[in-house]
């Protein structure tokens, strides 16, 4: 079983929208997955129409499977089910602090699910938290979505230096270029200067700005499930050829 997270120091670059898409191409190649939304804002769990119990405990959700695999809930898409955020997820940092070995406490619940599924893909909140630490560790990547600006591309930095300070492994970090405006030249450029940099740990797939993105709001499924044929499904799944690649999935 392979463990991805989606992370981002800040929101709104397109994390969870690249989630989803992601577990559902995962799923459409056959793969047993688990998208696990680890955000308080449940916008994955939103986008395919999954909905946490009324009451979920943190605490017995980081004992593992034995308490977590009753709040899993099947899709309308074979092989992909999720594990849907609840607005108790807000106190997960502190739960974890709570916990002996916090920065790998959520260890257990992973390691619960290794027979069940071939991949994880964990949507994780905005920030640097205890949460975020446990995915860095446990993951086998962290996939960053950067929008092709200076802000972002900061955040990006931020991130990597975080990892070289705290001796995690660069190793684990990927990155995409996410709601990109070719048309604009600073996005043009910069996506043009990383891309063709050899050493650059920027994937080549690059994710547009594009109405038909938005659209999952409304329809509330991957975009591939209502707008197969479109430029924007096709580079998610390009996105997802790339990152089967660096999973070693098979």
């Amino acid at each position: 079983m392979k463990i991805l997270s989606l992370y981002n120091l800040k929101g709104g670059v397109g994390k969870t929208t690249a989630a989803v898409n992601l577990a559902h191409a995962a799923a459409s190649d056959g793969f047993n997955v688990l998208l696990c939304d680890l955000d308080p804002q449940a916008a994955a769990s939103f986008y395919l129409q999954t909905s946490p119990p009324s009451s979920m405990k943190t605490g017995k959700l980081l004992k593992g499977k034995s308490f977590a695999h009753k709040w899993v809930r099947q899709t309308e898409f074979i092989h992909l089910d999720v594990l849907p955020a609840h607005l108790e997820f807000r106190n997960l940092d502190r739960r974890l602090d709570d916990e002996k070995r916090s920065e790998t406490a959520l260890e257990s619940l992973f390691k619960g699910f290794r027979s069940d599924y071939d991949l994880i893909i964990a949507d994780a909140p905005a920030g640097i938290t205890l949460l975020s630490e446990n995915l860095f560790q446990l993951s086998d990547h962290i996939l960053v979505p950067t929008i092709p600006s200076t802000l972002s591309l900061n955040a990006f930095d931020q991130i990597r230096q975080f990892f070289k300070n705290e001796k995690l492994s660069k190793k684990k970090i990927r990155a995409f270029f996410s709601l990109a405006d070719m048309r604009k030249r600073l996005h043009r450029e910069t996506v043009e200067s990383h891309l063709t940099n050899g050493k650059s740990v920027f994937l080549s797939t690059v994710i547009p700005s594009a109405s038909i993105i938005e659209k999952m709001g409304e329809h509330r499924r991957p975009v591939a499930a209502y707008a197969r044929t479109s430029p924007a499904a096709k580079a998610f799944g390009n996105l997802w050829s790339e990152m089967r690649t660096e999973l070693a999935l098979e």
